[in-house]
């Protein structure tokens, strides 16, 4: 098992095994064709009252948000569920729309995971 992440603007691959858009919000400019997603687990993203704080912050706060979030995640049944999904399949792949690649929800994500005994791709 192992889990990537990935922008959802990037082609899909075939590598990419399972995809799993991660974003409560839908991305901008991308049909459901083009994303062939596998799953849409918007309940892992930040909560709404997460997002919309975080979204006016600055990445100085990115530390601040990262511990809120992976709180969030504790006690999150999705995150849990991507944790099993992650032990039924060889690949999954985390898709997002950010710009960032480093500093957004997903890289918090993809750390709990790794915390909670998946096999994480950075």
């Amino acid at each position: 098992m192992a889990i990537a992440m990935k922008r959802v603007y990037d082609a899909p691959e075939a590598s990419d095994g399972v995809r799993v858009l991660v974003d409560r919000l839908w991305p901008r400019g991308v049909s459901k064709e083009r994303a062939e997603l596998d799953d849409w687990a918007k309940d892992a993203a930040p909560s709404p009252e997460l997002r919309t704080e975080w979204h006016h912050a600055d990445a100085d706060r990115f530390d601040e948000f990262a511990a809120r979030y992976r709180a969030e995640l504790d006690e999150n049944p999705a995150a849990h569920a991507l944790l099993a999904l992650a032990g039924e399949h060889e690949r999954v792949t985390l898709l997002f729309g950010a710009r960032d690649q480093r500093v957004n929800h997903v890289s918090v994500l993809l750390a709990w995971l790794a915390d909670h005994g998946a096999s994480v791709e950075s």
